[in-house]
């Protein structure tokens, strides 16, 4: 049976608050990253108040987990983006294309009522390491 490996580097912010649990977890080959907030590391800020903004820091600290785990943005498998507008799709959307490259993975998009910080998107993941 394959072990389950916490993956934690100083590299991104940490859970939110926190909160119980962990930037990702590494089980076989495969790495599960916990949602991403566009917070600036040294600051604990929000990247910014647009979209574009946010989704670029989350694409940063995506890339730190998932290089801590032994893997990276080009071996995404799925993620999940969670905004709170889908009006703000296209702008999330244009910033997240040019991280994923020319095979992005499978994706799921949804509309949620809020979340932490008033972040206007949050990005979680699956990879292969």
């Amino acid at each position: 049976m394959a072990e389950k490996h916490v993956i934690r580097t100083d590299e991104a912010p940490g859970p939110f608050q926190g909160a119980p649990y962990n930037q990702a977890i590494r089980i076989a080959d495969l790495v599960f990253v916990a949602g991403q907030l566009g917070i600036r590391l040294e600051s604990g800020e929000l990247a910014g108040p647009t979209v574009e903004e946010q989704t670029e820091q989350i694409m940063r600290n995506l890339g730190a987990v998932l290089e801590a785990a032994g893997s990276g943005l080009e071996k995404l498998v799925k993620t999940t983006v969670f905004l709170i507008d889908l009006g703000d799709f296209a702008g999330m959307n244009e910033v997240y294309a040019r991280h994923v490259g020319a095979a992005p993975p499978a994706r799921s998009t949804v509309e949620i009522s809020g979340l932490p910080s008033g972040a206007l998107v949050e990005i979680e993941a699956i990879a292969h390491a």
